[in-house]
């Protein structure tokens, strides 16, 4: 039998400090895998941009904001006792079949009814991450679906810019992505989110596609101003690889550069950054001192996935930067 650990029924200790984490995807899950190691009150904000696979199957049936995103980030708020790690496989399952369910991730399709049935996306969020002892919440950063538009410099026409729509479209785009920009392009934020960043502490943005989950962030313009004005500090994680089409042969340079294009009013108190970041000339910590923030040198890779953030060496360094606040 599997067993709910009582330690997942303990409330918020009120000594932890007040965390938000903003992205999507795996980036954001990677985050917050870390920072459940170091605060109990903690809260995701997802982007709610993705057209494609189950997600997008499931928003032009029924309307909705995708699940996608907002299903990993549950996931990765699971314990690692046995209940946690039971229902995170169980939220992340797809069926393998070649019928209308083929593709379909479990955890979409529970977030997508629970929704029919109460008709509130933070009320059925809060619902499922009290199913799965979810080590603290998630809330969409937007309260209708959006998308994501681009402008791409062509490869075989670098003088030529083309508009590109969709998540899926920008993320696996033949080109280089120079902005972009979300339709609707002011789009209703989630209150619940930007009351969270108003009370935060800690503000962690990434790492995670940099286009397509990142950026989006900060271009809902209560949110932005939220993120501006916010007494919390915040914090940047930067992404390990440019293996992503969208950003390949960017440098984390011009992360940082594309970050400031745009939301120019925003300051950034930390960077972290695995030192296989860090180039020879400081290039990097001088974009960082331009962003307000200190450079912030950890090894925060895996051992056998040096593509993907390990959480127990992030956790280590998020506890070092938030110490040294």
């Amino acid at each position: 039998m599997i067993t709910r650990s009582p330690e997942l029924l303990e409330a918020e200790d009120p000594d932890d400090q007040r965390v938000v984490a903003l992205g999507g995807g795996h980036g954001l899950a990677a985050s917050l895998a870390a920072l459940r190691r170091i605060t109990t009150r903690l809260t995701g904000v997802v982007t709610v941009a993705d057209n494609g696979g189950s997600s997008g199957r499931l928003r032009e049936e029924f309307d909705e904001l995708p699940p996608g995103d907002l299903r990993m980030a549950l996931a990765a708020l699971c314990g690692d006792d046995e209940w946690g790690r039971t229902w995170a496989d169980i939220l992340q399952h797809r069926f393998a079949s070649h019928g209308p369910m083929g593709g379909h991730a479990v955890g979409n399709l529970l977030i997508t009814a629970i929704w029919d049935l109460l008709g509130d996306h933070v009320q059925g969020l809060d619902l499922v991450g009290e199913l799965l002892g979810a080590r603290g919440r998630v809330l969409p950063m937007a309260a209708v679906p959006l998308d994501i538009e681009a402008d791409v410099q062509r490869r075989d026409d670098p003088q030529q810019l083309t508009v590109v729509r969709g998540q899926v479209q920008v993320a696996s785009v033949d080109g280089q992505v120079v902005t972009v920009r979300l339709v609707p392009a002011d789009p209703p934020a989630c209150p619940e989110a930007v009351a969270a960043v108003q009370e935060a502490e800690w503000v962690v943005i990434g790492p995670g596609s940099w286009f397509t989950s990142v950026m989006p962030t900060l271009l809902v313009p209560q949110l932005r101003d939220a993120l501006i004005e916010t007494t919390a500090s915040r914090a940047l994680v930067l992404n390990l690889t440019d293996d992503d089409e969208e950003t390949r042969g960017l440098s984390p340079t011009d992360h940082l550069e594309v970050l400031a294009a745009h939301a120019p009013d925003l300051r950034l108190d930390a960077i972290i950054a695995d030192p296989s970041l860090v180039d020879a000339h400081g290039t990097l910590e001088a974009a960082a001192q331009r962003l307000g923030a200190r450079l912030h040198v950890a090894q925060v890779t895996g051992g056998e996935s040096p593509d993907q953030h390990d959480p127990a060496r992030l956790a280590a360094a998020f506890a070092t930067v938030m110490r040294q606040a």
